[in-house]
């Protein structure tokens, strides 16, 4: 029988059934379709005219995983991959920052393996699991009805959505399983999915509606090529051998890209949704044998194994741009770890224990491993290593994010300023004061470990301070040559732009923006704690001790990367600068810059001119950078046409009172000239409390970047201008004095959730985003768009 007669039999059965009310009614589902049985993943050829889910994935990426495609994907629903979609969903929050108690971790292709094992766990399937007929695949398909009620009941007719419409970042969501959607149906009849979005078109929902009827089916598993077998062979076996030296390099290897989305040379062509990415992972068996995956909460944690294997593992989740980390492995990069770990002069004598008090400091773990080759692998891929902290598997950066600036820019010191006797004698004379929060786990006890820890690092503070001092007025090399230049312009990293949006933020390459209030200045010691901090040591399952003691640790962190960058000033410029920074900060606060500003001797070699030292030193790195300063997403007057780059010019000093009406990120697409970002950048009196951001507000300094392309993986607002309008444009944005200005801007020029042509829209910017970053970009995010 055709397909499509089928399913239209399929279809009035199912209608007919509905209408008399026997199917959907009812909650005696095991008497109806037969027992619940987990569906367990199943690569197999398909029929012919039977649907995949290969045929089925655009679908899903484009309409489905730009909501559910991370941890802080609603009910935990994460449909990247196919495996996501057999684990379905649950009711316990991932995010959770007042828990007095750690909860068990929930990560795919981890914590379980089986979907009988993620039942067991409480997650509760979206597709039918119990007799395989059309009729079944539809009814018992949280999923099918979910799509089924979106079309029964669509979006009303309004721009801006009621407010039966929660959008808020932590709204609960409601997670019915299939025994109660009828009750769902009853009383949330239009959350439908896609929530708060246009229905999928005609066509595309009678796809994915004829793939669940026809049972759900993976097809077919791709086939690893020859060139990806050669691959992984020859990195498996570099990062496996056997003596002391190697197993310590690689060691410090994975632990510093367990996160990364390893892919091979000969997929550098292909863009970021085309390419096979991998993951480093432990395993108790040597290459060549089935992977038997080391699960551990934390990268450093004990391996319960006698000996550790690092492999290679492919990743069959779909790329989304909040957690995409790419990261190269071709011949160049294998001459550069063979000469910075494998093939360098030192020696290893021992393996170092994983017990968590040293295994969390890396300082203690990696001591045999020269202060050089740890700090140039960090550094040579500077933006991916910054990036950790931003995109890691936490989606929500809340607790490391409220500690910092919505703009800045981070700067690096040469490794000849880190490689010395002096150092390594420093930092070994100094490894207590720096241990992390990581090692107490998760305690009770907030206020006595922060008190140690606080004590610790004003320790470190002083002691830093001296010794950089000391070196500033010997060392040949303190003017800026002290500033690493990125090997002469040749590495792109040197100079990384941070933004904040809120409760997210993103990092790219070179001096983007107008010249921000703060930058960093990042060394080895404080590169690597960052690191360990926020991402080896991170757990976010972990109770409020361990946050609030993250948060508060990289307080200290923040503000020694910016006293780095103060240290270059001349003494009362200085002052002026720490006094702006932190205006109204609290006294505790106030202590730990004391310190930098008793300790810290001004630097002889940079000679100021102007009134202004921090705007003449942010010149004198960009000429210090070169190449290494330029970033493709700043705009400049050879980047556009005169007329628009003028106008553009105008957006970016617009005044904080028309800004502070615009959400973090709005992504511009202007036909034939491409995309561009615009990111409000809040102004705050100080960053130095926990709590009461809001009150430290300052609206009036808010600034606006500009920016070509995608800035942030999460748009918070999308907007349409075409050449001929810019102008007006333009003007409109500079005119904005109240909310109803800001609507009237929405109603000519924004494409709001509401609109019927939204998903166009969006194909559209994904296509042009592709085209244009196919290196960086990813599936966006819709979980943050604004309903205004």
């Amino acid at each position: 029988m055709p397909v499509k007669l089928w399913m239209q039999r399929i279809s009035l059965a199912a209608t007919l059934l509905l209408l008399i009310g026997c199917v959907s009614l009812l909650t005696d589902w095991d008497r109806i379709y037969g027992p619940a049985l987990p569906k367990e993943f199943q690569p197999a050829a398909s029929k012919t005219n039977q649907l995949t889910y290969q045929d089925i994935k655009p679908v899903l990426d484009q309409r489905c995983t730009v909501c559910h495609g991370c941890y802080d994907a609603p009910c935990q629903l994460k449909l990247d991959s196919y495996q996501g979609l057999l684990r379905g969903a649950s009711t316990e929050k991932i995010y959770d920052g007042a828990r007095l108690l750690g909860v068990a971790p929930t990560r795919m292709f981890e914590d379980a393996l089986t979907t009988s094992e993620w039942r067991n766990k409480g997650f509760f399937p979206v597709l039918n699991e119990r007799r395989n007929n059309g009729i079944a695949n539809i009814d018992a398909s949280v999923m099918a009805q979910m799509l089924l009620l979106k079309q029964q009941h669509p979006l009303p007719n309004e721009a801006v959505l009621s407010d039966h419409f929660n959008f808020s970042l932590n709204a609960s969501h409601v997670c019915p399983s299939i025994e109660k959607f009828a009750s769902y149906k009853k009383s949330q009849p239009l959350w439908g999915m896609p929530y708060g979005l246009p229905a999928v078109s005609r066509k595309e929902h009678q796809n994915l509606i004829n793939w669940l009827a026809q049972g759900a089916i993976y097809g077919k598993e791709e086939v690893v090529s020859d060139a990806e077998k050669s691959a992984i062979d020859q990195w498996e076996k570099l990062l496996n051998q056997d003596n002391l030296k190697s197993q310590l390099a690689s060691r410090y290897i994975y632990e510093h890209l367990f996160l990364a989305q390893l892919f091979f040379d000969h997929d550098k062509q292909k863009s970021s949704q085309h390419r096979h990415y991998y993951r480093l992972i432990r395993s108790r068996t040597a290459p060549g044998q089935a992977i038997d995956r080391i699960i551990s909460l934390r990268p450093y944690d004990d391996p319960q194994t006698s000996r550790v294997y690092y492999r290679l593992w492919r990743d069959p989740a779909s790329v989304v741009a909040k957690t995409h980390m790419p990261y190269r492995l071709d011949d160049k990069r294998m001459a550069e770890w063979k000469k910075l770990f494998f093939n360098a002069n030192y020696q290893v004598t021992y393996l170092p224990s994983y017990a968590i008090e040293t295994a969390s400091n890396p300082f203690i773990t990696f001591a045999q491993i020269p202060i050089d080759s740890r700090y140039r692998f960090m550094l040579s891929e500077a933006r991916f290593t910054i990036m950790n902290f931003i995109k890691g598997p936490v989606c929500r950066g809340q607790v490391a994010l409220n500690v910092i600036q919505d703009h800045f820019w981070v700067f690096f010191f040469d490794p000849a300023t880190q490689n010395s006797p002096e150092n390594e004698k420093f930092l070994i004379d100094n490894l207590k004061q720096l241990d992390l929060p990581a090692e107490v786990g998760n305690s009770l006890r907030p206020i006595s470990n922060w008190q140690r820890y606080a004590e610790l690092q004003k320790e470190y503070l002083a002691a830093k301070a001296a010794f950089v001092s000391s070196l500033v007025q010997t060392e040949a090399h303190a003017g800026t040559d002290i500033i690493w230049n990125g090997d002469n312009g040749t590495n792109p990293n040197a100079a990384l732009t941070i933004f904040r949006h809120s409760d997210s933020a993103s990092v790219y390459q070179g001096m983007i923006g107008n010249p921000p209030k703060t930058a960093w200045v990042i060394g080895y010691p404080l590169l690597e704690r960052i690191y360990y901090l926020l991402v080896s040591g991170f757990d976010v399952y972990g109770n409020v001790t361990h946050q609030l003691l993250s948060r508060v640790y990289m307080d200290f962190l923040r503000i020694e990367g910016e006293m780095n960058f103060i240290g270059l000033l001349p003494k009362d410029a200085a002052e002026k600068e720490i006094t702006f920074w932190y205006r109204d900060a609290e006294d505790e606060l106030n202590s730990y810059l004391k310190i930098y500003l008793e300790n810290v001797q001004p630097n002889k070699n940079f000679t100021y001119s102007s009134n202004n030292p921090k705007l003449e030193l942010y010149e004198t790195l960009r000429q210090h950078l070169g190449a290494a300063s330029k970033s493709p997403h700043q705009i400049t007057d050879k980047s556009l046409a005169k007329d628009e780059y003028q106008l553009i010019e105008k957006l970016r000093h617009a005044s904080g009172k028309s800004i502070q009406f615009f959400p973090q990120t709005t992504i511009i697409r202007i036909p034939r000239s491409g995309l561009f970002t615009l990111v409000h950048n809040n102004a705050y009196s100080n960053i130095s409390h926990l709590f009461g951001e809001e009150k430290r507000r300052i609206p009036d300094e808010d600034y606006f970047t500009v920016a070509h392309g995608i800035i942030g993986a999460y748009p918070n607002s999308f907007m349409q201008v075409n050449k001929k309008d810019l102008a007006d444009f333009v003007t409109q944005v500079s005119n904005i004095t109240n909310e109803a200005d800001y609507q009237l801007l929405r109603d000519r020029y924004g494409i709001r959730r509401s609109n019927p042509r939204f998903w166009e829209f969006s194909d559209q910017v994904h296509h042009d985003y592709y085209l244009s970053e196919p290196e960086d970009a990813a599936i966006l995010d819709y979980n943050r768009l604004e309903n205004r």
